[in-house]
């Protein structure tokens, strides 16, 4: 057999294809929908958060994966606390919803119960959120 340079990943940084006609903004929370194409994490049936957008890439005129995205996962990351169901230090270690692609609410929150990640802590920086 002969020596191989097998190409490798961390698994901290996905680069999925962006859904077609969406644009995707660093900072936020990035999701799957059920074609596997990246798109901004909201309260949608299906979609599964993958992390926080490492870069803001614009397919709004392109196909299903003309674009790709960085998407950095297995971190904790300050999101906005929801202004209308919001969580408090009583909630760490639970599960924080998403509420849009910035901000995170609790049970009561969410329609759809799309899981952001498990609450570490909530502070003046927002909710602290481990995305797996």
């Amino acid at each position: 057999m002969a020596h191989r340079n097998t190409p490798k990943r961390t698994g901290e940084i996905l680069e999925p294809g962006v859904a077609a006609s969406t644009l995707i903004e660093a900072g936020h929370m990035g999701a799957k929908n059920a074609g596997g194409f990246a798109v901004p994490a909201s309260d949608t049936v299906g979609l599964i958060v993958l992390g926080r957008v490492e870069n803001t890439v614009d397919n709004t005129g392109g196909a299903n994966g003309d674009e790709r995205v960085k998407i950095l996962r297995k971190n904790a990351f300050a999101f906005k606390n929801s202004g209308t169901n919001p969580l408090s230090i009583a909630d760490i270690g639970t599960n924080a919803y998403v509420e849009d692609s910035e901000t995170v609410t609790n049970a009561a929150g969410a329609t759809n119960d799309i899981v952001a990640g498990k609450i570490l802590d909530v502070d003046s920086e927002g909710v602290w959120v481990e995305i797996q």
